[in-house]
């Protein structure tokens, strides 16, 4: 039985896809399985975290998509879950307590995503001041203009 097949037995509600480039398989987990997925993937042998982030596809519903992916160096393979947020309620579980190294990542996607963990520790903003209006990786987020001022570079001979 393959570490794949094993999480897909013991979650049906888990959509599983199989990417070829890079070599991943990808689960795509309903919010309210994600913790108990993600602590049951771990046990499987999926136990380094590589990365979090946060995705905005404004016109599709679910609006927002938290990816995290993970390696098992025994299996040699990685695993990426994707989980959907909504946007009139985008909160979802921390996993912070299964990967101490999540931390920064989900702040980072609460600062410039406004995705809300329940249960992190210190869900602060982490890139923008604590006073910033808004999440500016949101594409609807107001672009603005902010002079950039370039240093001339000397002229070739």
């Amino acid at each position: 039985m393959s570490i794949y097949s094993s999480l897909a037995d013991a979650f049906p509600s888990v959509e599983f896809e199989k990417v070829l480039d890079p070599p991943q398989d990808v689960a795509h987990v309903p919010a309210a399985d994600y913790p108990e997925f993600v602590a049951a993937a771990k046990t499987a042998g999926f136990d380094v975290f590589a990365d979090l982030c946060g995705v905005d596809y404004l016109r599709r519903d679910p609006r927002f998509e938290v990816v995290l992916n993970l390696l098992s160096y025994s299996e040699s393979a990685r695993l990426r879950i994707r989980v959907g947020v909504p946007a009139a309620d985008p909160k979802l579980a921390s996993i912070t307590d299964l990967f101490p190294g999540a931390n920064f990542y989900e702040r980072e996607a609460f600062d410039l995503f406004g995705v809300v963990f329940e249960g992190h520790p210190d869900l602060t903003r982490i890139v923008l001041p604590d006073d910033w209006e808004g999440h500016p990786l949101r594409k609807d987020y107001a672009v603005g203009s902010v002079p950039v001022r370039f240093k001339e570079s000397p002229k070739a001979q």
